[in-house]
């Protein structure tokens, strides 16, 4: 995983969060089973953009929520957009980057965008019965 460490650069003493890779759409089916037993989040990221890397870093960063609560996904916009099209399409949320999304059973609960984006969402969900 050290590919994902470098994009997302360290947290807390070089920990950083564990994050999965998307790189197909069958993925999102399985996230979606997942989604009945906890949270999913996916995480859509431009590779190239320099907003999108401070999204993510002040993300990892601030993260302060039990990590064995939450598959945590992470989508690389510019080697996959077609899994996020396909979650667009899915889910009838439009494309955004960066993006957060997270799926509770089996429904987009919430989505945010840009600076909107803040890991107390998730304990938010976490937290909702």
């Amino acid at each position: 995983m050290s590919f994902l460490n470098t994009i997302f650069g360290s947290k807390n003493e070089g920990q950083s969060l564990n994050w999965k890779a998307m790189n197909d759409s069958i993925q999102i089916d399985h996230a979606i089973e997942v989604s009945n037993e906890k949270p999913v989040v996916i995480f859509k990221h431009s590779t190239r953009c320099g907003i999108s890397r401070m999204v993510l870093n002040q993300f990892q960063n601030n993260a302060e929520f039990d990590e064995d609560r939450v598959l945590l996904l992470y989508l690389d916009l510019l080697a996959h957009r077609d899994i996020s099209d396909n979650i667009s399409e899915r889910f009838g949320i439009l494309h955004q980057s960066p993006q957060m999304l997270i799926l509770k059973d089996e429904e987009i609960v919430h989505h945010s965008s840009h600076s909107a984006i803040v890991p107390s969402a998730i304990n938010q969900v976490l937290n909702s019965k």
